[in-house]
């Protein structure tokens, strides 16, 4: 059987295809062995979002982890990614387990590993689990039976969504958020957050907040591209001061303004640092992934804090969260993490940590934009996904790794970083940033510069560059493109 491998978060596949229940089981015997190496009586907390063959699959993990006698609180009904990572914690578990592809594709399904601190498990110990998976199913799946292992209470049902409303229910001012004159409204697209925020703030408006494991077609990935219904029900409705997506899992934002403009996770990194400094007293580090905006930095040396940045994948930012004191930690892609909850990416939680703010300060999201901007200068952030095959992606990546790249049409670089993915500056603030993804048959580019033409024609010009660079090393490689 092909060896599985761990990407940026978790190990993800296309289902019936490598996704199937026999590598599933690969999986869960290597978690399995894993943890019986450090405890002789773990406990574990699995969930599965809404997905198709979620509850198959997390049932199979369960199993295969009870034939081990590892005792496992697995989640009522589908739960989003936070959930079960809060519950690892409160229940005081030795790991969290989460079937879920988060934001990819519906034709994929995955598998989450968190750490009893309740974030991602860390890299090495993913590692020592990746190492253990054998190369066949070592169980006869037929003769585990989940409601034998029920009966001996090796595995209990858990309520993980009640237990984190509760959780939110104790650390914010939802009355403030109900009482205040905002008109809100929120995007599950289909995931496991859908039933969270009818619960805590019924006036909310709601789409696309029912059960469709396909996901309606596509990708639960809370970028403009995916929401333009959303966006266009609050330019309609015209009422709506913010709007709440989350992703398939529930651990990434996406936000618009009452004008439906969709608000990137580097604007809302920016709003969230000068919130919980100045209006919640709270300090500590920022970290921040290679991608974000290096406006960050700016704002860390107005208000005194020192930032970090980490490569990408929120596992290294956990590490940090997890060993130091830090205030936020985030990500371009959409996942945030604060201080006073748990080291995990929650969109819902910093949704709602928006609103709060809103509703405190009294001030739209527009103006909560042009204070951050007062302090870092104004500037507009955009990324494109060029899906092409590996071959190209590869030889791309290897232009950048030999310095093929000296400007990109008017661009000319004038300092490369390369942390994770090259990043090139160029003069006034503007920069590119090009990376292969880890979970998906994707390269990223990424731009920023102080308007949305300039930066949408720093990615042309890139992709122009690119392109260019490709046809002269491999004719013919063109019609492999796919804009995204």
């Amino acid at each position: 059987m092909k060896p599985i491998k761990f990407g940026t978060d978790g190990w993800r596949a296309i289902i019936a295809e490598d996704y199937t229940v026999t590598n599933v089981a690969r999986v869960a015997e290597a978690t399995a062995l894993w943890l019986l190496k450090s405890s002789t009586t773990p406990k574990v907390v699995i969930g599965h979002d809404p997905r198709f063959g979620g509850q198959l699959f997390a049932e199979t993990t369960a199993k295969v982890l009870c034939s081990h006698g590892i005792k496992v609180l697995l989640a009522k009904g589908f739960v989003s990614t936070p959930m079960v990572s809060l519950g690892t914690v409160q229940t005081k578990a030795d790991l969290g387990i989460v079937i879920t592809a988060s934001h990819n594709p519906p034709s994929y399904n995955g598998f989450k590993l968190k750490g009893s601190y309740g974030g991602p498990l860390l890299p090495e110990k993913v590692e020592e689990i990746e190492n253990l998976i054998p190369s066949e199913n070592p169980h006869d799946l037929n003769k585990l039976s989940l409601t034998e292992f029920i009966e001996k209470g090796m595995v209990e049902y858990i309520d993980l969504e009640t237990m984190y409303c509760k959780h939110i229910e104790s650390n914010f001012d939802l009355e403030l958020i109900r009482k205040s004159k905002l008109n809100l409204a929120y995007d599950a697209m289909f995931g496991a957050g859908q039933n969270v925020i009818s619960r805590l703030l019924p006036n909310t408006a709601l789409i696309h907040c029912e059960n469709n494991p396909s996901f309606n077609g596509q990708a639960p990935e809370p970028i403009h591209k995916n929401l333009k219904e959303f966006s266009m029900l609050i330019k309609r409705q015209k009422n709506i001061d913010c709007g709440l997506a989350t992703d398939g899992d529930a651990d990434r934002i996406g936000l618009y303004d009452k004008e439906g403009n969709f608000i990137d996770s580097n604007h809302i990194i920016l709003i969230l640092i000068k919130y919980l400094y100045e209006t919640k007293g709270m300090r500590g580090n920022v970290v921040t992934a290679f991608s974000v905006t290096p406006k960050v930095s700016k704002m860390c040396e107005h208000f005194g804090l020192k930032h970090q940045v980490t490569k990408i994948g929120f596992k290294h930012i956990a590490g940090k969260m997890v060993n130091e004191d830090v205030l936020l930690g985030g990500e371009e892609s959409g996942g945030i993490a604060i201080k006073g909850h748990i080291p995990e990416r929650d969109g819902i939680w910093m949704g709602l940590t928006i609103w709060e703010c809103m509703a405190k300060s009294g001030k739209s999201l527009q103006e909560l934009i042009k204070d951050v901007y007062a302090i870092v200068g104004p500037f507009t952030f955009e990324r494109s996904d060029l899906h092409i095959n590996d071959t190209l992606k590869n030889a791309i990546i290897e232009n950048c790794k030999q310095n093929i790249y000296k400007n990109f049409g008017d661009y000319i670089i004038q300092k490369t970083e390369d942390l994770d993915g090259f990043k090139y500056f160029f003069t006034n603030d503007e920069w590119l940033m090009i990376r292969a993804s880890g979970t998906e048959p994707v390269l990223r580019n990424y731009a920023e510069s102080s308007s949305p033409n300039k930066t949408n024609s720093i990615l042309k010009a890139a992709e122009k560059a690119l392109m260019a660079a490709l046809d002269n090393a491999k004719k013919g490689s063109n019609n492999q493109f796919l804009n995204a």
